[in-house]
């Protein structure tokens, strides 16, 4: 192997020799193991989410590999609806051209050949990050097969009575021309104006004050042209008298009940709330409520007054009602009509006042504009049948969340859960399967040959609905169209239901749900035993990563590195705001003064996994990946020791005698212990705790003590061969097990260096990812080696800390003295002093006689054995006095400057509480730093 780590010179290359042998295909002959991989959306790139949860879903794919079941990982893409069809709009724009120019089949085109573009970017990025998926078996929500499986869905639920058409207010986006689900709004608090109007009363009615109006107050008084009635509470007494009563309402000139429901707050203003049942959500509740006209003020981009249909709740056109729009805000837009209306008003002395008031204003999540609640005709989905099943699976533990406080989110949501609108106004996406004849019948079907002949048509003209369907719907079948469904193939039989989904918490209402709800009504079958839920990937100082933050990390920086510059114009790219790209770029410069360096793809993966704490938001920190390429390099460099003292050497593979040693035993009972705490947790699917127990033991015991406790044995020509050999095949296969246990944390690293030492081992096969993952012996675990090993390491640790302390070279050998030891701690010496000898770089080792006093020496502790360094003639006494003296002084000079600042009551009263602080802890820093080399100094002098 190469001295020196370089991921990028074996990465591209494993991973093209690995899809190219078919390694990803499902081949165990054990039980069946699925992941179906979350589709990410084809428009664009992968973000840090995606490269955290393919770490998360690759590390258990590999680990279940070698175990021996029959693995599938899926991968495949979403369409995303309005995502995609938005960024090619905006592309098109650029050109000066608009979708309509197009028309719907040429604008397609465009989508099918965006889509390429991008769907191949997102799976050259997931090759990149060494995901094991199955390619050969790689979907797409609208290839032929999913097409077929959302027509199959869509009519097996209309003939079930859970999909229906109905005119009820939805969440339209005016900037799409679409509606959303709720899940797809998001409410921003935002200063807004509260306006106090009054409406006249009619019939010369007035109020117990004498009024001859109300006084209503409405955050959009642009509204109050499709007002239906005006409401109060029916235990107000002010108003009490004048329910049943009418109102005149302004401008329009239209006579509205004044009606009496318990939605009415008396205590919120003047009590009197305008309802517009066709416009606001609550108030279609009340108008339901009240039989009260739906009056739709706006056009079909709901954005622009229009002249009103009024609908009864039945949906039919009511001709006995007009809304009597004023012509002078037909066509305008809504927050031009909302200042006119508010004029109009001000102007006949009907605007009593307008206060300041907070709001929560609904937005699209991708349009960013404001949602408009507008009465349409959509197609839904009756959820709550669909729900009590879907409750039960979870209930009964058939379906487990990890970790189990997500089950209650899930309950909430599921157990107040609407129907579901499924119908979008686009063009990408799939196309819903009915269609309506000249009377405005409409009829469902897998095609309109299947309607006509069901429904005796003929030759009647039919046109098909122009909606699409939600893209939640077709990933909501994402588990089992997937396979094949509504087939019943074998990959369905063999794989559903899978077994674990990988998905952030935010999407559990999006997607979780709709998957489990789907799967079983139409297959009967869960759709996933267990849904592993992570946090959101958040930056270094737990902020959200979003563009307008310029604190986005993309993974494949972080696996190949980028250069500054690039780093800067990626992060700046597309902003229309020159101050908020130059400060993007100022702290981007800051935090990155050299750019990214090249990590590769397993320091990446393991800082992934090994943050990945159950439930929890992940802080992603550059520093823990610069540490963990660092753990890699010490594998590497562990790895090539291994190969020097092993290549062309005896290490018993062919059943020759071997005697090992009791570090030999100790190390391999220390695998035993890792193999078992490794297996547990990512049983228990806690990355995080597997992580840190595979760095521990390859870190600390097997880099850090075994591969210096072998050294001895490894170089001393004398040692019996029988022990240099049991040295030697515990080296090699101790990293071989290693190397195992953290393929499915570091695929790559594992694999270079295991077909490099696999014959050294005895062992043989093509790869190591098809290998018999590791299961801990109990009966190799020998607890006298481990006591007798870590006594060993706390006297070394205790005599380089003296060293250390003393600026002792490790290149002077030294006397030791122990008092107080037990037969075991001299039975430990005697059967360890040459490998103490040669590894602490010791002259002597000596009991202390009963009645013997100790010569001064720096002392340490070794359980109840005091291991005591005489410091006589190791150390210049005048050298060293000099240089503590110049320490203490600077220490001294310190602890008087900050307690004087510390003293001084102007600074105190002034400073804040975190200055302060900081101030403390550095006095008593230095206080405790001033004490130690005071005792070190009197030590060394009474030498």
């Amino acid at each position: 192997m190469d001295k020196t780590y370089q991921p990028h010179a074996i990465e591209t290359a494993l991973y093209q020799n690995w899809e190219a042998k078919g390694y990803f295909a499902p081949q165990g002959s054990g039980e069946p193991y699925t992941i179906m991989i979350p589709p990410p959306n084809v428009t664009g790139s992968l973000h840090m989410g995606h490269g955290f949860n393919n770490s998360i879903m690759d590390c258990l794919i590999r680990f279940r590999r070698m175990q021996g079941r029959n693995t599938l990982w899926q991968p495949g893409t979403d369409h995303a609806g309005i995502a995609t069809q938005m960024v090619v709009e905006r592309q098109l724009a650029a050109d000066g051209i608009g979708r309509h120019d197009l028309g719907r089949e040429k604008f397609l085109e465009k989508v099918w050949e965006w889509k390429e573009q991008s769907g191949g970017t997102i799976t050259r990025q997931i090759r990149r990050l060494g995901s094991s998926v199955d390619w050969s078996r790689e979907r797409f929500t609208m290839d032929e097969g999913l097409s077929e499986a959302v027509k199959e869905a869509f009519v097996r639920l209309h003939e079930d009575g859970l999909i229906y058409r109905g005119k009820r207010l939805v969440n339209w986006d005016t900037k799409f021309h679409t509606a959303i689900s709720d899940l797809e709004v998001e409410n921003h608090d935002e200063k807004g104006h509260l306006w106090n109007l009054r409406y006249p009363l009619a019939d010369g009615k007035k109020t117990a004050e004498g009024k001859d109006y109300l006084i209503v107050a409405t955050t959009r008084p642009e509204t109050m042209l499709g007002d239906s009635a005006v409401a109060v509470h029916p235990e107000d007494e002010r108003y009490k008298a004048l329910i049943g009563s009418y109102i005149e309402l302004p401008l329009v000139g239209r006579r509205i009940p004044i009606i009496a429901d318990d939605y009415c707050d008396p205590e919120f203003g003047t009590g009197c709330v305008k309802i517009t049942p066709a416009h606001d959500f609550n108030d279609y509740e009340v108008g339901k409520r009240h039989n009260l006209p739906l009056i739709n003020i706006f056009d079909k981009n709901a954005a622009v007054l229009a002249t009103a249909q009024v609908f009864n709740l039945d949906g039919s056109v009511n001709e006995q009602i007009e809304a009597n729009i004023p012509a002078q805000f037909a066509g305008l837009d809504r927050f031009e009509a909302r200042k006119q209306i508010v004029a109009a008003f001000e102007a006949a002395g009907l605007l009593e006042k307008i206060e300041d008031h907070a709001l929560k204003v609904p937005k699209g999540d991708r349009s960013g504009t404001v949602i408009e609640p507008w009465l349409t005709d959509q197609w839904y989905v009756s959820t709550k049948p669909l729900a009590e099943k879907a409750i039960a699976v979870v209930e009964s533990g058939e379906i487990q969340f990890v970790p189990k406080q997500y089950e209650n989110m899930y309950f909430s949501w599921m157990r107040d859960i609407q129907d579901w609108c499924i119908s979008r106004q686009l063009w990408w996406g799939h196309r819903i399967p009915a269609w309506y004849d000249d009377a405005g019948n409409v009829y469902v079907g897998r095609d309109e040959a299947e309607v006509r002949a069901k429904h005796n048509l003929g030759d009647a003209n039919l046109r098909q609905d122009e909606d699409v369907l939600d893209t939640w719907f077709s990933s909501g079948l994402w588990t089992f169209s997937t396979l094949g469904w509504p087939q019943q193939t074998d990959f369905l039989k063999t794989f559903h239901p899978t077994d674990v989904l990988v998905t952030g918490f935010d999407i559990i209402f999006f997607w979780v749900a709709r998957m489990i709800m789907l799967s079983t009504h139409l297959t009967g079958q869960i759709p996933f035993k267990t849904v592993y839920v992570h946090g959101l990937v958040r930056d270094g100082q737990g902020q959200k990563m979003s563009k307008s933050k310029g604190n986005v990390l993309d993974p494949l920086d972080i696996v190949d590195g980028i250069d500054l510059e690039a780093l800067v114009a990626k992060r700046t790219s597309g902003m229309m705001q020159p101050k908020l790209a130059e400060k993007i770029a100022k702290q981007t410069r800051a935090e990155f003064p050299e750019g990214i360096a090249a990590y590769g793809t397993d320091a990446l993966r393991f800082t992934n996994l090994a943050l990945a704490s159950t439930g929890r938001d992940i802080k992603f920190d550059m520093g823990r990946v610069e540490g963990y390429r660092n753990f890699c390099n010490k594998l590497w460099n562990a790895a090539n020791f291994v190969i020097e003292n092993t290549d062309n050497q005896d290490t018993g593979i062919n059943g020759e005698t071997v005697d090992l040693s009791p570090v030999d035993r100790w190390i391999i009972s220390a695998l035993q212990r890792c193999e078992a705490d490794v297996t547990r947790h990512l049983d228990a699917f806690r990355f995080d705790l597997a992580a840190q127990a595979l760095y521990e033991f390859i870190w600390d015991e097997y880099c850090a003590w075994y591969l210096e406790l072998v050294k001895p044995v490894l170089w001393d020509e004398n040692a019996p061969i029988e022990r240099q050999r049991g040295t030697r095949r515990t080296l090699v296969r101790v990293l071989e097990v290693i190397l195992r246990l953290a393929h499915p944390f570091m695929p790559f690293i594992t694999e270079e260096i295991w077909q490099r030492i696999k014959a050294q081992a005895g062992v043989s096969g093509e790869t190591i990812m098809l290998q018999a993952w590791p299961v801990a012996n109990e009966s190799r675990i020998d607890t006298a080696a481990e006591g007798d090993i870590e006594w060993v390491k706390q006297l070394m640790l205790g005599v380089r800390q003296i060293r250390g302390e003393m600026k002792i070279s490790m290149a002077k050998r030294i006397d030791i003295i122990v008092a107080n030891a037990s037969a075991e701690d001299l039975r430990r010496l005697a059967d360890f002093e040459p490998l103490l000898s040669k590894l602490a770089k010791l002259e002597s080792v000596r009991v202390l006689a009963a009645g013997e006093e100790a010569p001064m020496s720096a002392t340490t502790l070794v359980g109840e054995m005091e291991v005591l360094v005489p410091m006589a003639g190791l150390i210049d006494k005048d050298a060293e006095l000099a240089r503590l003296d110049k320490e203490i002084g600077r220490l001294q000079g310190e602890v008087q400057r900050v307690g004087g600042k510390l003293s001084n009551q102007g600074f105190v009263a002034k400073a804040p509480a975190e200055v302060l602080d900081k101030e403390r802890a550095k006095l008593a820093e230095a206080e405790q730093a001033l004490a130690k080399m005071v005792e070190q100094r009197g030590k060394i002098a009474a030498l």
